[in-house]
């Protein structure tokens, strides 16, 4: 589904006087657009700011050949009419230029300006594992299985469940140990190659608490075949978190949770060589590493200014 952001909308309506109606071209919003981001590179989150001269009625952003979240910053002095959108910029970007569109509907006309993002390649390392064998080439008795839990993450993933508005953008690591497996490794299993590694791992101790990196509503909770003991948690704005291996869940689904709250405990289930936490992050479908979100959200208050959703 593509989503708009939605504020107040002031409607001039010309009255049949005979008069013509004038023109107000010259009176379009102007657009100051600005990005953040540790990397423009695959796997990076890019924080996209938008900034107006006048209060709008519509704010799109297109972006990868998505339709991204948008929501209005709370106002200050001096930017009382600023949005942000999360853009992610998955593994399969190719490098290069790649443009943002960013279309603006005001009261007296609409716009469209277009940002670019350079990115630049990234060589991801190989990491060789071992294995049980049947978490490589699954046994026929569990293809069933395994095609229901992958729909299940695939539905989650899609974003749609989260607060919304969202209060405010903030995250923080859900254990207090460093990550220790690079995310987009590309992973060879008993020597067979399979897909990449789309999150960060944490070496945790078995039993540790793994808490909630940021608000949001827990949209799935299970004990999948690959993943293990699973929880995961949509923050709103198209952001999603995933959490793997863990020994025991704490949440059911539809539960809303805050920042710190307990979901789980770190575990060795799944398809794993040891105890540890793997966290992985979707925004707006692309993959992306979870630690570009610790380092770039740092409570970032937001307008409850509620998201409306374009047919």
């Amino acid at each position: 589904m593509l989503w708009r952001a939605s504020v107040s909308l002031l409607v001039a309506v010309c009255l049949a006087t005979g008069t013509a109606a004038t023109d107000t071209t010259a009176a379009a919003p102007t657009l100051t657009v600005t990005h953040k981001a540790r990397s423009l590179r695959p796997g990076e989150l890019v924080v996209l700011t938008i900034v107006s001269n006048v209060a709008l009625s519509t704010l799109e952003v297109q972006a990868f050949g998505r339709t991204e979240r948008v929501q209005a910053l709370a106002p200050t002095a001096n930017k009382p009419h600023a949005w942000i959108a999360l853009i992610g910029i998955d593994l399969d970007v190719r490098p290069g230029t790649h443009v943002v569109s960013v279309s603006a509907v005001s009261a007296a006309g609409s716009t469209v300006k277009e940002h670019r993002l350079a990115v630049t390649p990234k060589v991801f390392a190989t990491r060789r594992l071992t294995v049980d064998p049947d978490f490589v080439n699954p046994p026929e008795s569990e293809a069933a299985r395994i095609a229901e839990e992958t729909a299940a993450i695939a539905a989650a993933w899609a974003g749609n469940a989260g607060p919304d508005p969202v209060p405010d953008v903030s995250f923080v690591a859900p254990v207090p140990h460093k990550a220790n497996s690079a995310f987009g490794k590309r992973s060879v299993f008993n020597g067979e190659v399979r897909s990449a590694h789309t999150g960060a791992d944490f070496l945790s101790p078995a039993g540790t608490n793994v808490k909630a990196p940021a608000a949001g509503k827990v949209v799935l909770v299970g004990d999948f075949y690959f993943p293990g003991g699973t929880v995961v948690v949509d923050h709103g704005l198209g952001v999603v978190s995933l959490f793997a291996h863990l020994s025991k869940t704490l949440v059911n689904v539809g539960d809303e949770v805050a920042q710190g709250q307990v979901l789980g405990l770190v575990g060795g289930t799944g398809r794993v060589t040891g105890a540890h936490l793997h966290w992985a992050v979707r925004v707006n479908g692309a993959r992306v590493d979870p630690l570009s979100l610790v380092a770039l959200l740092r409570k970032i208050p937001l307008t409850q200014a509620r998201r409306v959703p374009r047919p």
